[in-house]
């Protein structure tokens, strides 16, 4: 086992002979610095740190972005920090942000001891292969319990040799991103990792995509193309939006997945394929199989390992580190000059509902980049639509403001609705269809109607 490589952040003089008293002689390298942006250099730099030990020498908020920055690499890397508010409060604060511990200083050497001994950093590693996989989770950043467990289902199932995972949950709650982890951490990582959409190609087209086709097998087919099914052979098919497909693509489909062969338009062979299949969806299949529009042998296949992705209101914790993700790529694009949130402004992204779950929050980030030009996030920079939420719950009005207070016609109110849905999805027809309860055609159709 190789010492420990130890990260120690403190303008305090009196602090680094406090660690090397509490390590007690125990081998370890340690790299220190004095300052916030060598730190994060450091942090950046060295994947073999197993400790961050960090002071408020240079106030509270650096000591913040610091936890952020080792929380957006490594979600399992201890932090300590060595806090100048000895209240219960800036404790609790620092543990819900993601600290290991926090110790008010004056800080001794025996608590400095305990709270590096509770990290287990100079213990050999259990031999437990799912948690060297864990890292293929790492762009899934999340706090809560929820998300923690289901990285550890999704680095257990990935090492099993099942060949069709299902993967459900909300629009924007990051089925694409546990896909990805998913090919990752298996056998098949060295493969290819092929996505598509199925609701994002006209139906007449989905299964020429998918199983390919010969020259010559219909008019436009001036040469022969490969389906997915055989770009992703060796590695992982992500199919998308698993319910927008036809009836007859699900029949093939199913054929594929219980004979492991597809058989490309125009060819008399079948083609073998050796492939792992995740399929997701934001849609309830078991009412769309009652409704005769999805195969239950075809869902029975799919379905032989599930993850649900909780979506983001259930899990309230996850939006402070997300947003600060978030923030954090913003800074290094574009120089954004957003360190934080204030806890007020927090309280209000935590009690809103996000339909639109961690791409909606991306939205709202983004537009904050924009607008808001101080260091840190406050109330009065949040859009207006949720301070308007927030309000009317501390209010006790439970009852929806009446439509006609607007004052708009129905053909103004209906453009205002497509144009909030478009707005929260990023223009994407299949999703913003969803949030408005239309057809993806209806909704063609209302944007021509009104100039969209």
């Amino acid at each position: 086992m190789h010492p420990p490589v130890l990260l120690f952040i403190s303008a305090d003089s009196y602090t680094k002979p406090l660690l090397e008293q509490a390590l007690d002689h125990r081998r370890s390298t340690i790299l220190d610095t004095a300052t916030t942006e060598e730190g994060l250099r450091i942090l950046k730099d060295h994947a073999d740190l197993a400790l961050v030990v960090c002071d408020e020498s240079q106030g509270r908020i650096a000591s913040q972005v610091i936890l952020s920055q080792a929380r957006r690499i490594a979600q399992n890397l201890p932090v300590i920090i060595l806090g100048t508010d000895g209240s219960a409060k800036a404790a609790v604060e620092a543990l819900h942000r993601g600290a290991t511990d926090y110790l008010a200083q004056p800080v001794t050497m025996k608590d400095l001891q305990a709270a590096i001994d509770k990290t287990r950093v100079f213990e050999a590693p259990e031999p437990l292969a799912h948690e060297e996989h864990l890292t293929a989770f790492d762009q899934v950043v999340s706090r809560s319990p929820q998300m923690k467990l289901l990285k550890h289902l999704a680095a257990e199932v990935a090492q099993t040799d099942a060949t069709t995972i299902l993967i459900t949950g909300e629009s924007g709650t990051g089925k694409e991103l546990f896909a990805q982890g998913i090919h990752a951490a298996g056998s098949r990582s060295k493969g290819p990792f092929v996505a598509l959409n199925c609701a994002g190609i006209p139906e007449q087209l989905l299964e020429s995509e998918l199983f390919g086709y010969q020259r010559g097998a219909f008019t436009d087919a001036k040469q022969t193309k490969p389906g997915r099914f055989q770009q992703a052979e060796g590695g992982t098919l992500f199919l998308d939006e698993i319910g927008e497909m036809s009836s007859s693509a699900q029949a093939k489909l199913l054929r594929v997945l219980e004979n492991h062969q597809v058989d490309p338009l125009g060819d008399t062979h079948s083609i073998h394929v050796d492939i792992r299949v995740i399929a997701a969806t934001n849609e309830d299949l078991p009412a769309k199989i009652k409704a005769g529009r999805f195969r239950l042998d075809l869902y029975y296949r799919l379905n032989v390992y599930q993850l649900r992705i909780p979506p983001l209101r259930e899990r309230p914790e996850d939006i402070e580190p997300i947003l600060t993700s978030f923030l954090d790529v913003a800074r290094l694009d574009h120089g954004c000059r957003i360190k934080g949130i204030t806890p007020a402004a927090l309280t209000i992204l935590q009690g809103h509902d996000w339909p639109g779950n961690v791409r909606e929050l991306h939205n709202v980030v983004e537009g904050l980049t924009i607008t808001c030009k101080d260091e840190m996030i406050r109330p009065d920079h949040l859009p207006v639509s949720l301070r308007d939420a927030q309000s009317a719950g501390q209010n006790g009005n439970t009852e929806k403001a009446s439509l006609l207070a607007y004052g708009l016609s129905v053909d103004e109110m209906e453009k205002k609705m497509l144009q909030e849905a478009l707005q929260r999805t990023g223009g994407n027809i299949s999703e913003a269809s969803r949030l408005l309860k239309i057809t993806r055609n209806t909704l063609r159709y209302r944007m021509a109607k009104y100039q969209l």
